[in-house]
């Protein structure tokens, strides 16, 4: 029988406390390492990483995203960006065209083989995401949405929330 982390002992009532910021530290680590280690396999078998899949994600929520929000939402370089959607468009993943209004923005979309592939990493990922939450159960779930939210610096929120808002 698998041992329950649950069952270690409950937060103090200074939850904050070294311990405590360490349990949490050590939980986001191996909780978020696990998650990703779902997809790594389905990446590596067609020559990507994580990066790749970040990329595919958010453009997968935001059809015709400008590349400056895409560097903005994923906080890398201009260079490293540019590799990756050189790499994921030379694979056929994704496509990018000039803005409407201003033909110097690119404007980015995944391509059907794209999306494909972004919504069979998504699955492998709701999986696990939502068999932790059953386990954890609703009160839990949105205990940890709002210490992650406490996480994000105030202005970065409005990013946050701009994507809750296209579902």
């Amino acid at each position: 029988m698998a041992v329950q982390l649950s069952e270690a002992p409950r937060p103090s009532p200074l939850f904050l406390r070294e311990p405590e910021i360490r349990r949490g530290v050590e939980l986001l680590y191996f909780g978020y390492s696990h998650l990703t280690r779902s997809i790594d396999e389905n990446l590596a078998a067609q020559g990507l990483g994580r990066a790749h899949h970040r990329a595919l994600y958010f453009i997968a929520r935001q059809p015709d995203l400008r590349v400056s929000d895409l560097l903005k939402l994923l906080a890398i370089t201009k260079q490293s960006l540019g590799r990756v959607l050189n790499e994921l468009g030379e694979r056929g993943l994704v496509e990018s065209r000039t803005g409407k209004s201003d033909r110097r923005q690119r404007l980015l979309r995944l391509t059907p083989a794209g999306a494909k592939l972004e919504a069979a990493l998504f699955d492998a990922l709701r999986g696990r995401l939502s068999a932790a939450y059953a386990s954890a159960g609703p009160s839990a779930v949105a205990g940890f949405w709002q210490v992650l939210e406490g996480l994000i610096p105030d202005d970065e929120r409005e990013r946050v929330i701009g994507l809750q808002k296209e579902r």
